[in-house]
């Protein structure tokens, strides 16, 4: 039989290593219950919302991500929510210069995983136009959604502009460029 000095001595070692071995599992079971929510987070990144307003933009083709069948479909509140770009510009179609805000072409197609060398765009008026992705990375060309801090109505354009910032290279005044800047934008199919 052991001494009540060496027997308490054991009792108080296993007191302690069950006291460790319980804050383990504890802790093991807080950094599992947070994580979860985090997970979730991280799932929520990749994937695209379904609108709850109505459908002002339509992506298909060579995209990553869908919220409608094999599409993306965007809301007002949708293209706002992401990262906005402004300038002010004169347009070939406008009698002065504007202050435009949008989301950056590229932004959008890098939202959706879209690869592509080129995008066409379908207005609302029937209009049509190839437009190369380079366009995208060499200028800051936007999705207008406001003209003047106001949205963009139908007859003036909107409620989309394919936008490039013509004001700030020469090059851009071209006829090429012109037939690229597609007003009243319903559809991009991503090629």
């Amino acid at each position: 039989m052991l001494s009540p000095f060496i027997s308490g001595r054991l009792n108080q070692r296993v007191f302690w290593r069950e006291v460790f071995t319980v804050k383990a599992l504890l802790m093991g079971w807080v950094v599992l219950i947070f994580s979860i929510p985090l997970a979730g987070l991280a799932e929520t990144a990749d994937n695209l919302e379904e609108p709850s307003g109505p459908v002002i933009l339509t992506v298909s083709g060579n995209v990553g991500l869908t919220n409608v069948g094999s599409e993306a479909q965007f809301d007002r509140a949708m293209l706002e929510a992401l990262p906005q770009h402004e300038f002010d510009t004169t347009t070939p179609w406008t009698e002065a210069s504007n202050h435009y805000r949008g989301p950056l072409m590229r932004d959008l197609l890098a939202r959706l995983n879209a690869e592509s060398d080129t995008v066409h765009v379908a207005a609302l008026n029937g209009y049509e136009a190839e437009i190369p992705v380079s366009d995208f990375e060499e200028y800051d060309v936007i999705l207008a959604l406001e003209k003047d801090e106001k949205a963009i109505p139908i007859r003036e354009y909107g409620p989309l502009w394919v936008l490039y910032p013509f004001d700030q290279d020469e090059a851009l005044l071209s006829e090429k460029i012109r037939f690229r800047a597609v007003w009243q934008v319903m559809h991009i199919d991503v090629r």
